[in-house]
């Protein structure tokens, strides 16, 4: 078994996670499943549904078919293993399980998630489940080791009770959405990405819980050691969620009052990808460990920020926190800029000092209108990238019907494909890369479909296609089919609208490779 159990549980309560909906949970609810606490056993307590359970349990299954629940991650990441928790269930467990996971853009709803266009892939087969226990799969998936995974479905083979599903993984943040925003992130939390590869102790509480989202509600949810009685410190070594340059710090001790550490300081290093997780290297000598907080008293029951006192200022990706000599910490933030969204500002550097004609080329790639265009070009220089994605939204709304159809009539019919170089049409290829793997019928019906609405309203059908699948965007297309003329306008131009914002985004990372 792999040492997936140290990686974080991305669907936990803790984080966000959420039960969206079940096949059936007539004796003990869903939202069981997610719990941070191990599940309870109360000997005498039951309902008028019967045995009271502290987990999530169906009816016993009179028809063909099995149960199912479906779960939103609270952290979007790559899965390395589950752990399917029976306790308490001994004779009403499931025989056995599977898991199937998909990758959703924006806040899918429970309806959505129910229709046959979802594109669930099966990444844990059908296996046999022990009651009582602790169930563990390592999660074998070669073809999607590194796929953002937004989505689950447990299913269990054919009813039962789970008390706790934890699914292990590696954060992997929307950094296309994060550098593109720009602005200073918490380098360490784990929503972006941090990860604690090492400590000195943790016998009182996780090292994990220095970068949780949040604040802790109690002394348990910090990292807290033992008493040191010899001589030394303790410190735990996190690697940041992408390289980046920090700027300020919070060292947050709520709740150690009469255990907070004396004092504290921070080192620095940067590690090159094949070795950013090598434990052995990044606790030797070999590691080139620099000052960067130099050691600083800390108050017990305080949140406490420093910026003067920083003396490293170059991106890294590792930081070691070190405690004087032991102690309890809740929480440690290491505010900074990637170095990914430094690259997207001095983009829009260049942006703003193209020629009018490259910027030209640039926004047309982006939306097809050329009044909208000029706009842009008018509003020029932009003070940042949210001014910039603020000044494309005002100026769309201020277009009319003609110069909205012709940012339409650049696009492609959904569905078709077309030969060449151009950003524009590369851009929609990727964009309908949902396509990939439909079939020549779905195909055909998009294409049929596709006919029919131009004939109705004159003009493409437009939709924000990214991961959406051929029969979503087949379901999409035949409901607005029953929309009137100016009602579906104005539902084309918000899609368009989001088109922009995307391709504006595509635009600055293009530019920041260069």
């Amino acid at each position: 078994m792999s040492n997936f159990l140290d990686l974080v549980d991305l669907v936990s309560e803790t984080v966000g996670g959420a039960v969206l909906a079940a096949s059936d949970e007539f004796f003990a609810p869903k939202e069981n499943l997610l719990k941070a606490s191990e599940a309870r056993w109360i000997a005498d307590k039951y309902t008028d549904r019967g045995k009271w359970m502290d987990g999530w349990e169906t009816r016993r299954r009179r028809s063909p078919g099995h149960d199912w629940v479906i779960v939103r991650l609270g952290l979007a990441g790559a899965l390395r293993g589950v752990v399917i928790d029976t306790r308490h269930f001994r004779g009403n467990y499931p025989d056995s399980c599977s898991i199937d996971v998909c990758t959703l853009p924006g806040n899918p709803s429970t309806e959505e998630l129910l229709t046959d266009g979802i594109p669930w892939r099966e990444v844990l087969p059908q296996s046999k489940l022990d009651g009582h226990a602790k169930n563990k799969f390592e999660i074998d998936d070669p073809a999607g080791i590194n796929t953002r995974v937004t989505h689950l479905r447990l299913n269990v083979h054919p009813d039962g009770g789970v008390a706790r599903l934890r699914v292990h993984g590696e954060v992997i943040p929307d950094w296309d959405y994060i550098d593109f925003r720009g602005g200073r992130i918490d380098l360490a939390s784990i929503e972006n990405g941090g990860r604690v590869l090492a400590q000195s102790d943790m016998f009182f509480g996780s090292s994990h819980n220095l970068i949780m989202p949040g604040p802790a509600r109690d002394m348990s949810e910090g990292w807290d050691t033992r008493r040191r009685r010899g001589p030394g410190n303790d410190w735990a070594i996190i690697k940041l969620g992408a390289r980046g340059t920090i700027d300020r710090l919070e060292v947050d001790t709520t709740h150690f009052v009469g255990n907070a550490p004396g004092s504290c300081s921070v080192e620095s290093c940067t590690v090159p990808r094949d070795r950013d997780g090598d434990v052995g290297f990044l606790t030797s000598g070999y590691c080139n460990w620099k000052p960067f907080l130099p050691e600083v008293p800390l108050q017990p029951n305080s949140r406490q920020f420093f910026e003067q006192e920083i003396v490293g200022a170059e991106p890294v990706t590792h930081v070691r926190f070190n405690i004087y000599p032991d102690g309890g910490v809740a929480r440690l933030r290491l505010y900074g800029t990637t170095q990914r969204s430094a690259g997207i500002r001095s983009a829009l550097a260049r942006l703003n000092a193209s020629s009018d004609e490259e910027f030209e080329t640039d926004m047309l790639a982006c939306c097809g209108s050329s009044a909208w265009g000029q706009a842009m070009a008018e509003a020029r220089p932009f003070a940042d990238v949210a001014s910039l994605v603020r000044t494309a939204d005002q100026a769309w709304s201020k277009l009319d019907k003609f110069d909205w159809l012709e940012a339409f009539a650049a696009h492609p019919r959904i569905g078709e494909s077309k030969e060449g170089g151009d950003r524009s049409i590369s851009w929609s290829r990727n964009e309908q890369s949902g396509l990939a793997n439909a079939s020549d019928a779905e195909l055909d019906r998009l294409a049929e479909a596709n006919r029919s609405y131009y004939e109705q309203f004159g003009y493409t059908f437009i939709v924000y296609a990214s991961g959406k699948s051929a029969a979503k965007m087949l379901s999409l297309l035949r409901e607005r089919l029953d929309n009137d003329a100016d009602e579906e306008l104005k539902i084309a131009a918000e899609e368009q609208r989001k088109i922009t914002r995307v391709r504006l985004g595509k635009l600055l990372r293009s530019k920041s490779d260069h």
